[in-house]
């Protein structure tokens, strides 16, 4: 039975690869047939929103662990030809395409009616947009937009759409969350997937003049890094706050040991296992709490 959360909204924090986690509680999700009637995410975070929207957990699973291990995944060598540390053109306009590696049912995102909302910098001003279902026609839409919102500044090329340049999500005034989108699209109550532990607080970046002298053809992003520890600080203690008052019902890792660049598979595999097996186990509080 197919068991519809109408009224909640499911949000994704980013992360890189530490959406490795996220994934496992995204197929719990899906095994539960729990589906919200809104979904966004950023960063990392898109990707899940993308293979939520697709009800696809083998590809959830996928695109967090084993998929780590082609060869055209990313790497310094990448970074060095302009590539990009994460390979980001081949990730997400090549491989999602039928007969790669990681191809996304389209048809399925189609029929799936569910409002979402994927979120990313425009680089010019530091603006957060984000993309609705209005905004994508193809399958080449849908992931060139997953690609922007995971677009890391000097990690990665930028992301041009419709003429402008676009890059991670997680600069925008909510550090990351994108239950911003969520309650403008009308939705009061939340469930949120984080990639940190509950006690995570971030610290300010450092060396702010060399990231300003990097990133100097666009100001905007450079401020926006130097904003990013505060701006995702204050969204915790919100959510928290929201918690507090029966608004959210937040999902922490028990632990996070990997990076966002994480490329051990065996490691990968296991903070999957980890989101899998406390999604399951949470799974009767989270329909409690959507009132399923």
């Amino acid at each position: 039975m197919i068991v519809n959360a109408g009224d909640v909204a499911l949000v994704f924090e980013g992360g890189g690869m530490r959406a490795s986690y996220s994934s496992g509680v995204l197929t719990a999700l899906l095994e539960a047939e729990v589906y919200a009637g809104w979904v966004g995410g950023i960063s990392a975070g898109s990707t899940c929103t993308a293979n939520y929207l697709v009800r696809d957990a083998a590809r959830a699973r996928k695109s967090f662990t084993d998929f780590a291990r082609e060869e055209q995944f990313g790497g310094f060598s990448h970074w060095l030809r302009g590539k990009g540390y994460f390979n980001a053109e081949w990730i997400y306009e090549h491989t999602s395409e039928p007969h790669q590696p990681l191809p996304i049912q389209f048809e399925d995102f189609q029929r799936n009616p569910t409002g979402f909302g994927i979120g990313a910098i425009r680089c010019e001003t530091g603006e957060m947009v984000y993309w609705t279902r209005e905004h994508i026609d193809t399958n080449q839409d849908l992931m060139k937009r997953v690609r922007a919102s995971s677009t890391m500044p000097l990690l990665m090329p930028w992301t041009t759409i419709d003429g402008e340049d676009y890059c991670d999500g997680a600069l925008g005034p909510t550090g990351g969350f994108a239950h911003d989108a969520a309650r403008d699209a009308g939705f009061e109550r939340f469930i949120v997937v984080t990639t940190r532990t509950r006690d995570y607080v971030k610290r300010a970046q450092r060396a702010p003049r060399a990231m300003r002298a990097a990133l100097r053809r666009y100001p905007a992003v450079a401020d926006a890094l130097m904003a990013r520890a505060a701006n995702y600080n204050r969204s915790r203690e919100e959510l928290l706050d929201l918690e507090r008052d029966g608004k959210a019902y937040l999902i922490f890792p028990d632990e996070m040991p990997i990076t966002n660049a994480e490329r051990n598979v065996t490691k990968l595999h296991r903070m999957y296992d980890l989101g899998l097996t406390q999604g399951r186990a949470e799974m009767p509080r989270i329909k409690e709490f959507a009132g399923l």
